[in-house]
């Protein structure tokens, strides 16, 4: 995207945020922990990454579960095929403290490894934030992967689950 096209989505993401921000400030509850036990499925990530010039895998199927235990809480764990045409395992813990309708928000922190830039591929700690929603047996997540150096590369993913109980 050329300079002046990147400075133009910039200018109406920002008008489109302030204009929503009133409802969403309107509609913004903080969600009370009540402890629950669900367990979800899912089969990795889809990603849109920021940096489109660098050839970046955006299929990146895997195998991951997601233990809920609470309303605001769940650890999360698994394996997936990553940007960089590698695998990589994470685990982390999802805190989602508010909530707009049926949409969590919060983030996930955790530990992340295979990215052959960082740490020469071994783990590392990152802490992204990220929407959920889950209606009845199904779910998705989307995290909002910061761009870091030039070791890893900016997305937004799609991951979508499924409750298994």
């Amino acid at each position: 995207m050329r300079p002046r096209g990147k400075r133009f989505a910039i200018t109406v993401a920002i008008l489109l945020a302030c204009s929503n921000a009133n409802v969403i400030a309107e509609n913004l509850n903080v969600v009370t922990p009540q402890p629950i036990s669900e367990f979800w499925l899912n089969a990795g990530f889809l990603s849109y990454h920021v940096q489109t010039d660098k050839g970046l895998n955006n299929n990146n199927l895997g195998i991951g579960g997601e233990y809920r235990y609470s309303t605001t809480s769940a650890l999360t764990a698994g394996e997936f095929y990553n940007s960089d045409r590698r695998t990589s395992h994470y685990a982390g813990w999802y805190w989602q403290p508010l909530a707009v309708g049926s949409l969590r928000i919060g983030g996930v922190a955790g530990g992340f490894d295979g990215y052959p830039k960082m740490h020469n591929g071994g783990w590392f700690l990152a802490a992204i934030p990220v929407v959920s929603y889950e209606y009845q047996r199904i779910g998705m997540n989307i995290a909002f992967v910061p761009t870091y150096k030039n070791m890893l590369y900016g997305a937004v993913s799609l991951q979508l689950k499924v409750k298994l109980f």
